[in-house]
């Protein structure tokens, strides 16, 4: 059972309201989800992640579906099951098919067993990779 409880919109202090006004209107939703009322503990955090998110996550040269395919995948690396979830609910809505899916957890599995590899054997780094 966590320790701490999830700050509602009600309950916020205006300069966590103005954070979760925000995210609702870039959303487009109704509430915000646990993670935004859990850091809301911590207003100047709660503000910085949000800001860097939407930067970070913002239209740009890789799409919304890709952007949030890497998200799961390194959620899935470490093995955050709430961004697991989050995010894996994103990549649908953003266009992630279950083929798609499929091949990112063969990468992932596949990448995080070759990773441990390298390291294990303390494999140098081939010259023309070195650039």
């Amino acid at each position: 059972m966590p320790s701490r409880q999830p700050i509602h919109y009600g309950d916020a202090p205006p300069q966590v309201r103005a954070v979760f006004d925000d995210i609702k209107r870039s959303r487009q939703i109704q509430d915000v989800n646990n993670f935004w009322k859990y850091l809301a503990h911590d207003p100047p955090t709660l503000k910085r992640t949000w800001e860097s998110i939407k930067e970070v996550m913002a239209p740009g040269a890789l799409d919304a579906v890709t952007k949030e395919m890497i998200y799961l995948a390194v959620s899935v690396t470490n093995g955050c099951g709430y961004c697991i979830a989050s995010h894996g609910a994103a990549a649908r809505k953003a266009g992630m098919t279950e083929q798609m899916f499929g091949e990112l957890m063969a990468v992932v599995g596949m990448a995080n067993e070759t990773n441990r590899l390298a390291n294990g054997y303390r494999v140098p780094i081939d010259p023309q990779f070195d650039k």
